[in-house]
């Protein structure tokens, strides 16, 4: 697939990144606000960041801020779901149009369809989402995952009922072939991790003889055929963090997520797999993702100082935040 083009503010001008980062600490003591960043995002928002971490390490630290306001940089499911933990305080994002492929390939009123689609055929199953999916969503669920938590999620559903899994086919067949139970698979997959060149993947191997591959479970098969360790962002860390020879990983997910790697694990070396855009079958730094890159300092500090974009409460919110309670907290 190729990557669309995602309009970027090109108004910004050039600020010396020290300065920002004074300005927003002292933002943030001014406005009562605490910063998550998402491992996706670049290094220098993580390190003014106070939590750091992936979707469901995030989704709790956001239970435990105990300020009024929480900036949230990363995309705007993710502004939701913290949101949906915390009604009563305020949810600043610094890009409203940082979105998700993955959210985006699985509207409501589409899955809600299917659902009594299936229903009509006598079909008795429950509905798994990947957290990377909208609050309305999330409130037609049964339960939310993470690739963190996945697999003990899956293995919670009784065994009498089918699965239906969103809106990432690639983590449901890797889910299916780790816990043994079939699934409806909806069709939606990863803009970043799709992308992952297999030709170059090997190549990069041959080029740095005793290399392991780490890979994301949102990758294609042909990607994790070949990959020594498969996990989501934070059991990654986790281990290389318990390897302590220095070694080269060929790192098969968002580039930004090297950051966390050699700030958790500065004895090994990280490579970029690179990406290849269907459409060219040209080699590309697809590895970035235009979602996770319109957060910037600049706007990280606008948005402290304007209290602007806010995710608002939504009826259905409620019916998200239960399904997100029994999945992400118990």
């Amino acid at each position: 697939m190729s990557l669309p083009v995602i309009p970027t503010d090109d108004t910004e001008v050039y600020e010396d990144p020290l300065d920002l980062m004074d300005e927003i600490d002292e933002l943030k003591k001014e406005k009562d606000a605490t910063i998550l960043a998402h491992f996706y995002v670049d290094g220098e928002i993580q390190d003014i960041a106070d939590f750091t971490g992936d979707s469901l390490k995030l989704a709790r630290d956001a239970t435990q801020v105990t300020t009024s306001t929480i900036v949230f940089s990363g995309v705007h499911f993710m502004g939701e779901s913290a949101k949906i933990m915390n009604p009563d305080k305020r949810i600043l994002i610094p890009d409203m149009q940082a979105g998700c492929s993955l959210a985006e390939s699985c509207p409501a009123d589409q899955l809600g369809a299917f659902q009594e689609q299936l229903r009509a055929e006598g079909r008795v199953f429950d509905t798994v989402a990947y957290i990377n999916t909208s609050a309305a969503v999330k409130s037609l669920c049964d339960w939310i995952v993470t690739s963190g938590n996945a697999r003990e999620i899956i293995e919670r559903v009784p065994a009498d009922r089918d699965i239906l899994f969103v809106p990432d086919q690639h983590l449901g067949r890797y889910l299916m072939e780790v816990t043994g139970r079939k699934m409806i698979l909806w069709p939606g997959s990863c803009m970043v991790h799709e992308v992952f060149s297999i030709q170059d993947l090997i190549r990069a191997k041959r080029n740095n003889p005793g290399s392991k591959v780490i890979a994301h479970p949102e990758c294609p098969q042909n990607i994790l055929e070949i990959t020594d360790f498969i996990g989501g962002t934070e059991r990654m860390r986790q281990h290389v963090m318990g390897i302590d020879e220095p070694t080269t990983f060929l790192v098969a997910t968002e580039s930004a997520m090297i950051h966390a790697f050699q700030k958790s694990a500065p004895q090994h070396n990280f490579v970029p797999v690179p990406g290849i855009m269907a459409s060219t079958g040209e080699t590309c730094a697809c590895n970035r993702c235009p979602h996770m890159a319109r957060n910037t300092l600049q706007k990280v500090r606008n948005c402290l100082r304007d209290e602007s974009p806010e995710i608002e409460w939504r009826d259905y919110f409620q019916q998200a935040r239960d399904v997100l309670d029994k999945s992400l907290l118990q």
